[in-house]
């Protein structure tokens, strides 16, 4: 007799998914306050707190419904698995984090406002998944309908009052957009890909410099603290 074998296809996108959906419920038992508390970012931001540079990756685990999470999650894990398998586990975990971090500080610098969801992840992977079989010298034309369509939206949805971080979704699909070019066979000489190529190679260094950039205020000020 033949057994099926359950098979953990791709494993950053459902630990991200897993994470995400465990968060929600287990804050269910604390009415929301681990979310409002980890999992949001945006102002008043310290400088000397390790936590607020924390909150500019983990914004995009927290949600604020069911109905948030689950219209996310059913994206990423309709789309992910395939760009995972695409891009590989390590480069795709090197977009998500990317992504988050940057809607994480474009938030912080030019909205201003409470931040939380994985809705940039979702449309950096509609943006990427588009240009997924990029071919060198020619642009696809599901990429130029894709702009079109979502990204055009987010522009006109972008002038209404609903309290939803248009400029994160706009974001989070230029990104994807760059990340398909930059690890594609077409990224050619453009300056900004080469940039993004760059990242990509030195990804670890950077988020270790990124870290300690976090850390160190927080320790010199808690040292000084103790000296005084």
């Amino acid at each position: 007799m033949r057994y099926i074998r359950v098979h953990y296809n791709a494993p950053v996108v459902l630990t991200f998914s897993l994470l995400a959906l465990t968060l929600y419920v287990v804050d269910l038992w604390f009415k929301g306050a681990l979310t409002r508390g980890l999992f949001v970012t945006g102002p008043p931001f310290s400088l000397l707190d390790p936590l607020d540079y924390v909150r500019l990756v983990s914004h995009t685990v927290g949600h604020g419904s069911p109905g948030h999470l689950f219209s996310n999650l059913t994206m990423i894990l309709l789309l992910g698995p395939t760009l995972e398998e695409r891009y590989g586990s390590q480069n795709m975990l090197k977009m998500m984090l990317l992504t988050a971090l940057l809607v994480g500080v474009l938030n912080l610098a030019v909205i201003r406002s409470g931040l939380l969801g994985a809705s940039s992840i979702v449309f950096m992977f509609i943006t990427l998944i588009s240009i997924v079989d990029l071919r060198r010298g020619s642009i696809p034309v599901s990429f130029i309908l894709v702009a079109i369509l979502f990204i055009g939206n987010e522009i006109l949805q972008a002038f209404g009052e609903d309290n939803i971080s248009q400029a994160g979704h706009i974001t989070g699909a230029l990104l994807g957009a760059l990340f398909g070019f930059a690890l594609g066979d077409g990224a050619g000489l453009n300056p900004l890909v080469r940039v993004v190529r760059w990242v990509f190679q030195r990804f670890w260094i950077l988020a270790g410099v990124l870290a300690a950039i976090a850390v160190v205020p927080a320790a010199l000020n808690a040292l000084l603290g103790l000296m005084q």
